[in-house]
């Protein structure tokens, strides 16, 4: 955790936000480790006496959700997973673990979302799938970038950051501080190491449960504007008003509730923010409960079951019972294309609806 972003992002208690509608600051208690303005190791506390909430650093990453024991025990898998094993002794615990296990789940994540964040700096990297090329998530921002009518003044934040490589990009896109938030703490172990070492080091899927380990250096630019912490996007530990800009893509439709995701988002952004969202409305129940969909049902209604006319709705004032206020749908890319890779012979092809949102007055 930086220190300076720590200080210029000033994070609140979200126990508190969430239980009282009060904004108590944190402040560092303990540091165990230090490296210059890095905190690696150490505890954050609630300053409301009445609450004093304790929030762990592990490994550069600050875990401020409103309920940490949860948070802790059910990522208590991932917080102490070893990663210093040879590649030999992760292919035998991975046959020994076996498809669907949290270890294998764990390194199918880390492939997909690594392969495309950095694979383009992999000089191992074969030309194995015609017309897949690493970099989906880097180019759908600087699309969605493009859209925006100005760049906004102030600090960014990445929703669902992954492994890091959109809020490195959102970096090069602005001048502030620029902050990545997830609640995988995998992909943000893997995050903050390119961030302190400009180095990759991940399992590379080729087929079922067989994994090539690759590590590689990547150029990383900015990298003191630059930090992750592991927070829920529907949660922010931040007080209103906190961002220029926001940017979710691939998110709207990984939350339980999607509203609720436009609503803090909109929430935590300036009177002059914006904010990039991407999705392609690909649904699951055990995700999302479908009330809560964005489209993808009722099918009699006015929209058919569209998706696309709903958002935009929710994105601009009055248009909808449940449009987000204080902020106004500005531009869109009904289909920008975007591909997943899953292994050697598989990819997943989505065509994401992008689009852009400015922050607009309203009234009291």
């Amino acid at each position: 955790m930086r220190l300076s972003h720590f200080e210029a992002l000033a994070p609140i208690c979200p126990r508190c936000r969430l239980k009282s509608a009060q904004a108590h600051p944190l402040v560092v208690a303990t540091v165990e480790q230090q490296l210059q303005e890095q905190v690696i190791e150490g505890i954050l506390h609630c300053s409301n006496p009445a609450c004093q909430l304790e929030y762990p650093i592990i490994d550069g990453i600050p875990i401020i959700v409103p309920n940490v024991r949860q948070y802790l025990a059910d990522n208590l898998f991932y917080l102490t997973l070893r990663s210093d094993l040879s590649p030999v002794m992760a292919s035998m615990l991975g046959d020994a673990a076996g498809p669907g296990t949290p270890f294998d789940s764990n390194r199918q994540y880390l492939s997909t979302y690594t392969w495309d964040a950095y694979g383009k700096y992999d000089p191992a990297e074969p030309e194995s799938q015609q017309g897949v090329s690493p970099g989906a998530v880097k180019r759908c921002l600087s699309a969605g970038m493009e859209l925006l009518p100005r760049i906004p003044e102030g600090p960014a934040i990445d929703l669902g950051c992954a492994v890091g490589g959109a809020t490195f990009e959102l970096a090069l896109h602005t001048n502030g501080l620029v902050i990545g938030i997830d609640k995988n703490f995998s992909l943000l172990q893997l995050a903050q190491r390119v961030l302190r070492e400009g180095t990759v080091s991940y399992p590379r899927r080729r087929i079922g449960i067989v994994y090539d380990q690759r590590e590689f250096p990547v150029p990383v630019t900015d990298a003191e504007r630059v930090d992750f912490w592991a927070c829920d996007a529907l949660e922010l530990p931040f007080a209103d008003a906190t961002f220029g800009l926001a940017v979710g893509l691939q998110l709207v439709d990984s939350v339980n509730s999607p509203t609720a995701l436009l609503e803090e988002t909109a929430r935590s952004l300036r009177s002059s923010g914006a904010m990039i969202m991407a999705t392609p409305y690909d649904w699951s129940p055990a995700v999302t409960p479908l009330e809560s969909w964005i489209g993808g049902h009722s099918q009699r209604g006015s929209n058919a079951g569209a998706a696309e006319p709903l958002l935009r709705s929710l994105l601009t004032p009055e248009a909808h019972p449940q449009s987000v206020k204080g902020m106004q749908l500005t531009n869109e890319i009904t289909n920008f294309p975007w591909h997943t890779r899953i292994h050697d012979r598989s990819i997943m092809q989505y065509r994401a609806h992008l689009v852009t949102a400015l922050s607009v007055e309203t009234d009291a």
